[in-house]
């Protein structure tokens, strides 16, 4: 390797499925005459095991090939706030279906993971052949929302070569001079051990305090190879039984990077979202916590996210009535998938979450009701039968043409993520890495606050106007709700006839009531589904096992992997986790 200049193109190698060494090149122009080096790759693997969040994998019916969830083309996609990217098959499917339709085509029970997902065109790192995508996942997992980020992941990590000092993501001061005018840069020198390094765009502080990298973390992480794979899964199961196949998954990825010409014996995960919760669990499976290295964590709802009561109760329309298309617009679309769907449910705020975010506010504005009290928010909210305020309308569960759930099927569901949540609660990986966004100019829901506001009633009709005490203690029998906001007390569709040129004749529909109850929107900041408190609380209750947190400006919720902060993170993160790791010297 003496004497290659920095202009010098490297052929990573690769092993065959029989552990055989192999390079691949494609043929180039015959005016390029600097060399391409065959460079033996490390002995050592780390895998990279990427986890999505949920509706982040592709889903199909299991008795048959057709597809259920699918979120391959995003160049033919619509912009759909948190679910950017959206292929646009999928939101016409979407768009047209009753509840249902969607209850009936998302039954948790009726589909499996899809693998035949799109798959990059372009080859990168330490991927030669285009079934190499295939083989690791990538085509269980949403295109638009991840393959960008997991391209770049297995470049940065596989494709740069194997000498730390070359790596362009890092720096520090050089003691070499630098070449003379008209001299060619001369190749760089191994790096040295205890260089303080530096990451442009790195924040130089995290939650946990100052940030730092040593040259030794690169050096570790150059002595092994870091294959990116990703894990899809059943979303609307359990996270339980997700964890269960994750480690399935780890199992069979340690084995199949153990041959003749290398060895590994632990993986890294990566997760975004609701994944995470699904790494938490598989952590706590009997010998998984020592075949995992260490876990990086983004946009965790920790303790659950409030806007996943909301939705239930009032859908997505006026939250962002382009992504309520897929997810639902009503809170009936949105209850007929969401209450037979144990992964969605463990979406909720635990029992560890604030207690009191959830407030029914009278007309002064003052609150006259907070929930969980007792910090219990599956007996106090999502079990109760005798509030409209509470979770679940029984009559949502089973839509015409669903799969007729009833009341004691979404109980059984509660109860998997009542148990779910108390499993996982403060139990992270002792190696953990966490990003979340932390910007009050990216709105999100910490709470969700109801308002009972005067509605349009004729004077002669309030005579029997209940007071703003008595509707707080309404059941669903005393209020009208079309799932939609607001919900109403009393009063009817009225329709008047008007006339004039602007709009023409014809009839005028209007609703009048003794009271409107409002759903207020966002009270607080964060990635527009996950808050602060929540994407936070890893900090908190994770004790050493908590590495380092960032919060970070500017964070999305879907596209958080997009954002190039947040891939430093992730590249940071795994330099330190790597330089721990179970490998051969």
């Amino acid at each position: 390797m003496s004497g290659v200049d920095q202009t010098s193109r490297f052929a990573p190698g690769g092993f065959s499925a029989n552990g055989d060494l192999e390079f691949s090149w494609q043929l180039t122009s015959a005016h390029l005459t600097d060399p391409v080096i065959l460079e033996l790759p490390p002995g050592n693997v780390l895998p990279v095991i990427f986890v999505p969040g949920i509706m982040g994998s592709n889903l199909k019916a299991k008795s048959e090939t057709k597809s259920a969830w699918r979120l391959d083309n995003p160049s033919e996609a619509f912009n759909l706030g948190p679910l950017k990217n959206v292929p646009v098959g999928l939101a016409k499917d979407m768009g047209i279906r009753s509840p249902g339709d969607r209850q009936r085509t998302l039954n948790p029970a009726a589909v499996e993971v899809d693998p035949r997902g799109a798959v990059p065109k372009r080859l990168g790192g330490s991927v030669h052949k285009h079934d190499q995508y295939r083989s690791r996942g990538w085509g269980e997992v949403g295109e638009g929302s991840y393959h960008e980020f997991l391209l770049w992941l297995e470049r940065v990590l596989n494709g740069q070569g194997c000498n730390p000092a070359k790596w362009p993501q890092f720096s520090y001061v050089a003691m070499n001079a630098s070449p003379k005018p008209g001299e060619r840069p001369r190749e760089a020198p191994p790096l040295a051990k205890g260089i303080r390094m530096s990451m442009r765009g790195l924040p130089t502080h995290s939650d946990k305090g100052p940030v730092e990298l040593l040259s030794d973390d690169l050096i570790a992480r150059a002595r092994c190879r870091m294959p990116v794979y990703a894990f899809g899964y059943n979303w609307l199961e359990s996270n339980a039984v997700a964890a269960k196949l994750l480690a399935k998954r780890i199992k069979a990825v340690i084995v199949e990077n153990n041959h003749a010409h290398s060895q590994c014996s632990q993986v890294i995960l990566v997760t975004h979202s609701m994944g995470g919760l699904v790494a938490r669990s598989c952590q706590q499976l009997p010998a998984m916590h020592e075949l995992i290295a260490g876990v990086v964590h983004g946009v965790m709802p920790s303790v659950g996210a409030a806007v996943a009561y909301r939705r239930c109760k009032i859908g997505m329309k006026d939250e962002d009535p382009m992504a309520g298309v897929v997810i639902g617009n009503t809170g009936q679309e949105v209850t007929a998938v969401f209450a037979q769907a144990p992964g969605a449910l463990q979406l909720l705020p635990t029992a560890e979450y604030r207690a009191g975010w959830l407030t029914i506010d009278g007309p002064s504005g003052k609150s006259s009701s907070a929930e969980p009290s007792q910090g219990d928010p599956y007996r106090e909210i999502y079990l109760r039968e005798d509030r409209w305020w509470g979770l679940i309308r029984k009559e949502w569960l089973s839509p015409p043409g669903g799969t007729g759930l009833k009341w004691g099927q979404y109980l059984q569901n509660l109860e998997l993520a009542a148990t779910f949540h108390a499993g996982i609660a403060s139990s992270y990986h002792r190696n953990t890495y966490v990003f979340y966004g932390r910007d009050k100019a990216v709105p999100s829901f910490e709470g969700v606050h109801w308002t009972i506001k005067a509605g349009a009633l004729r004077p002669e009709g309030q005579s029997n106007r209940p007071t703003p005490e008595q509707v707080r203690d309404m059941g669903f029998d005393g209020v009208r709700d079309d799932g939609g906001n607001p919900l109403r007390v009393g009063g009817k569709t009225e329709t008047v006839l008007t006339l004039g040129d602007t709009y023409g004749a014809g009839p005028t529909s209007y609703e009048t009531s003794h009271w409107d109850l409002i759903c207020a929107k966002q009270d607080g900041g964060g990635d527009g589904t996950v808050p602060v408190s929540s994407g936070a609380f890893p900090l908190h209750s994770g004790g050493d096992a908590i590495q380092q947190q960032f919060g970070l400006p500017d964070i999305k919720h879907e596209p958080a992997y997009r954002n190039e902060t947040a891939q430093l993170v992730v590249l940071y993160a795994l330099q330190k986790i790597a330089s721990k790791a179970k490998v051969n010297a």
